[in-house]
């Protein structure tokens, strides 16, 4: 009789409960990249004028979030663990409100560093809802549920970088992180009262997760495997990341049809994200079909013709056209990437497994905007497109490698 009655309670709440992630997960992640169009322009307001000290600055800066973002994951899923995912949207959606309007008040760019860092720490809204979404959805709906909320993440991508090149140029800087702000502090009310967790059970059998998770490691073409796919996960957000943070500088070079660089610097972002939400579907179909390995080869090598060819583009339009390719191109990664590791690991570590993957995304965001702060510097900014360029088209040289030895040792390709 308590299930039935929990099974009521679960059908009453979980479309309630989907909307409120959908809305704080787009807000959140909107407003942690509205900010790179603007970047550059703010650490410059903040007192730096050298440009290298700005191109440094903007790789720290970017990256400081991810950084502590990964460090703290584990820490806060195993907090979920305990207490549940409710608690964790509610504190992410929170700090998050409370950090990014502390943003808009700093006097220097030390202040903005810390603050970056410190989003790191207390954000993880979108990773959470997903869990929770997943959880607390009735079977039947699951997919729909959780497609229609990963939708909301990939807008708030989208729509991000697009917000941050429209709205200072008409309310400022300090005020549209005031803005973001706002729209969060909501996210948080949405979710601290409207949000309904039900069914929620600690976690069990750790010690057998981690047994099950050694004999994993020992089983070396299955290991092997999957390292070059957390390797493939860390190049994907490399090339993504290493070039956005120098995008506003960059078309400051270009031929340009209007003056509004950060309106333009948003668009190129954008529409990455729009080009991978074209071609994300298409390509995960063809992987299922060619198989895996054979795509990731494939699209590592469009995504480095596309950033090789941006080193060389003279005019805002062809750099822009370039950026949507290479979404296109990089749509086709981490589908594939995730398929081959669910499909060389037992169902039982998977999601361990899969965590690792997420760090070593993180490691990527990571490392991306200092290494191409670094080379901007020492090389200038083209030298960038061409280090990154040149990174992925070794991701297909060593998976090409890995697919024919798996033919040779007759190990199905997946």
């Amino acid at each position: 009789m308590q299930t039935i009655q929990e099974e009521e309670t679960q059908e009453e709440h979980w479309k309630r409960n989907l909307y409120v992630c959908v809305f704080g997960s787009f807000t959140t992640l909107m407003a942690m990249t509205l900010v790179l169009p603007f970047l550059p322009i703010y650490i410059e307001q903040l007192g730096e004028t050298d440009p290298e000290a700005i191109i440094r600055w903007s790789g720290y800066a970017f990256s400081a979030t991810f950084l502590t973002a990964g460090l703290m994951a584990p820490v806060w899923g195993k907090f979920a663990d305990h207490f549940g995912r409710k608690p964790i949207l509610i504190r992410a959606s929170l700090g998050m409100a409370f950090c990014i309007a502390l943003m808009g008040m700093v006097g220097n760019v030390q202040e903005l560093f810390g603050l970056r860092l410190l989003i790191g720490i207390l954000g993880g809204y979108a990773s959470g809802a997903t869990i929770l979404v997943a959880t607390q959805t009735p079977k039947a709906h699951t997919g729909w549920a959780v497609g229609t909320h990963a939708a909301g993440m990939l807008a708030g991508n989208l729509l991000g970088p697009l917000v941050g090149g429209l709205l200072p140029a008409y309310i400022g800087i300090r005020n549209t992180f005031f803005l973001a702000a706002g729209v969060i502090f909501i996210a948080f009310l949405a979710t601290a009262f409207l949000i309904k967790e039900t069914r929620f059970k600690r976690k069990a059998g750790a010690s057998q997760t981690m047994k099950k998770t050694d004999g994993f490691w020992q089983n070396a073409p299955s290991r092997n495997l999957v390292l070059l796919m957390l390797g493939c996960a860390s190049l994907l957000m490399f090339a993504n990341y290493s070039v956005e943070p120098i995008i506003t500088l960059y078309m400051a070079n270009l031929h340009t049809l209007t003056e509004n660089i950060p309106l333009l610097a948003g668009i190129a972002i954008s529409v990455t994200a729009f080009g991978s939400l074209l071609g994300s579907a298409r390509i995960g179909r063809l992987g299922d079909q060619k198989g895996h390995l054979c795509v990731l080869v494939a699209c590592f090598l469009f995504t480095a013709l596309t950033l090789l060819l941006q080193a060389f583009a003279w005019a805002d339009w062809q750099f822009i056209v370039l950026r949507f390719l290479m979404g296109i191109g990089l749509s086709g990664l981490m589908p594939a990437i995730t398929a081959l590791i669910r499909h060389n690991v037992s169902g039982h570590i998977a999601g361990t497994v899969l965590g690792y993957s997420t760090s070593a995304q993180y490691l990527g965001m990571v490392l991306g905007p200092l290494a191409g702060g670094m080379v901007a510097n020492l090389y200038g900014m083209n030298a960038v497109f061409v280090m990154t360029a040149g990174i992925m088209a070794t991701a297909a040289l060593l998976i090409a490698i890995t697919r024919k030895r798996q033919r040779n040792a007759a190990i199905p390709l997946i």
